[in-house]
């Protein structure tokens, strides 16, 4: 035991303690050290919150780069700072006894507040702000950063409320003050309370040393909190809280996830014998991936990047994922349908010749009467899709084509009879109906249903947009008068975009999915 431990440790107060008890300990099993304070970055940068700097690992970092430079031999971190993944060469070698896991509300003058409309309380901290917000939402968050000392003092020199800490730190140097609470219905931060030390994976001497001092019961539980926190992807920037204990042979977990104001929230909860819980955060992680969490993480992840393409049409969960990781992408309905009530006289009798360009009229049809109501001879229909659900929901379909134009331009050919019935919108942007009057056919126009335009103005930062019918072009042009690139999904909708923009494609085939392609191609 000749070798003397370089212990490296952060220089704040509570750092200090943390790296002294880990000290005591290790002295204690017979073994020299010495104390290496470090300055981190998260101590120097105290004008943004944590969540806004970006860095993973912003606590450890340094600490890190002077331990792979054998500079010291371990570093002794509050635990739930540290990143879920370790830098190559860097291993957990302990974590010691837990203490107060709770989060703690410090307040000023009494706690009547809490019953309040408005008040205002201090947090650096993006998860614990949420989970106030979702229990209070009209009160104020305002950010909160420093050492224990400052931040208390801060509280003090300002209107505010109160400020929430974390039990363990203020308790650990002896500066609870009389006016706190536990906060035991907020979840905290996963590992929150737990003090652990890293060392290098080659140094088998130090690991023996800290090896000693692990706390197995503190390690299960961490360990389930931190994989549940790893599965989410999810660092200081996201709103993600952690707690497992043991009770009775068993090993019981909580998680949650919230959206940065607190107005979404997931939440977990689930227990196993202790033995058979390997599997409880992957399991938990999922729980709640699946019922939105990998949305939320989503809107978290983009939240700080600009917006460079607004999508006019409500995209998929599926349809996002097509996009480059440059393409940051908005998406909405410009266009809002509302579904008329078709008159039964419209079908009294089987219509011969029936045109549908738009699902929008499957689903009014198929609302107002069942498919053996809906006894056409012949339907004509314009893309893919729309094929598909009409042959799902009323009928075989005798011709489809491309775009409308294409359709009108086949049907002055190959109709059988002079007449057609057209399902429509109120608002209709194409050629078709003129087209086929001008040809001698006889057009009959069924409003199936309103078309309503709610587009919204963009940012100045947004390039281009993505537009599906002639209609959607319309609804941004009466919201927004820019120079953008229009992504269009076919030629009719090229039409009406070239009378407004200078930059308009089409895409190969007339899907989603094709307009998707055009755009990745653009920003790769």
């Amino acid at each position: 035991m000749s070798k003397t431990i370089r212990i490296g440790t952060r220089d704040s107060e509570l750092a200090l303690w943390q790296a002294k008890i880990a000290q005591s300990l290790l002295e204690k099993e017979g073994y020299s050290t010495e104390l290496v304070p470090i300055k981190s970055t998260g101590d120097l940068v105290l004008d943004k919150p944590l969540y806004e700097l970006g860095i993973t690992g912003i606590f450890t970092r340094t600490l890190d780069i002077a331990m792979l430079n054998h500079d010291i031999d371990i570093a002794v971190h509050s635990l739930k700072d540290v990143p879920t993944v370790l830098p190559k060469g860097i291993i957990q070698a302990a974590v010691l006894k837990r203490g107060n896991v709770n989060d703690t509300l410090v307040f000023k003058n009494n706690e009547e507040f809490l019953s309040a409309k408005n008040a205002v309380i201090a947090t650096g901290s993006l998860r614990r702000k949420a989970q106030w917000l979702n229990r209070y939402p009209t009160h104020t968050i305002t950010d909160l950063r420093g050492n224990v000392n400052s931040r208390l003092q801060k509280l003090q020199d300002n209107d505010w409320n109160g400020a929430i800490f974390a039990a363990a730190g203020i308790g650990r140097i002896g500066i609870r003050p009389e006016e706190a609470i536990n906060l035991d219905w907020m979840i905290p931060a996963p590992a929150q309370g737990a003090i652990m030390i890293t060392a290098l994976e080659d140094d088998e001497f130090v690991k023996e040393a800290c090896a000693t001092l692990n706390h197995e019961e503190t390690e299960i539980c961490t360990t389930i909190e931190r994989k549940f926190l790893n599965r989410l992807e999810g660092g200081c920037t996201a709103p993600i809280g952690a707690l497992a204990y043991i009770r009775d042979e068993e090993v019981h977990f909580k998680g949650v996830l919230l959206s940065k104001d607190g107005s979404k929230k997931i939440q977990v909860e689930r227990s196993e014998k202790l033995g058979k819980h390997n599997d409880l955060a992957i399991y938990c992680a999922d729980y709640v991936i699946e019922r939105g969490g990998k949305r939320l993480m989503d809107e978290i992840k983009y939240s700080h990047k600009i917006t460079n393409v607004v999508s006019t049409k409500k995209l998929t969960e599926d349809q996002k994922k097509l996009f480059h990781e440059k393409v940051v992408s908005k998406s909405d309905d410009f266009i809002k349908i509302n579904l008329n009530r078709i008159r039964p006289q419209v079908l009294k009798t089987e219509i011969e010749n029936v045109i549908i360009t738009s699902k929008n009229a499957v689903e009014a049809l198929v609302t107002n009467y069942s498919a053996a109501e809906l006894q056409f001879k012949n339907i004509y229909c314009v893309g893919r899709r729309t094929k598909r659900l009409i042959e799902n929901r009323i009928g075989k379909v005798k011709y489809t084509a491309k775009n409308a134009k294409a359709l009108a331009e086949h049907l002055i050919q190959y109709l059988e009879g002079t007449e057609v019935t057209y399902f429509c919108s109120d608002i209709r942007l194409d050629a078709l109906p003129t087209i086929l009057t001008e040809n001698n056919i006889k057009v009959n126009e069924v409003e199936a249903y309103q078309t309503k335009y709610d587009g919204f103005k963009i940012d100045e930062a947004v390039e281009s947009v993505m537009f599906y019918s002639p209609s959607t072009v319309e609804s941004f042009v009466r919201s927004n008068n820019v120079e953008i690139i229009a992504f269009c999904i076919g030629e009719t909708t090229a039409k009406e975009a070239n009378k407004h923009f200078k930059d308009v494609r089409v895409a190969k085939v007339p899907t989603v999915e094709s307009v998707i392609e055009l755009v990745n191609e653009h920003y790769v």
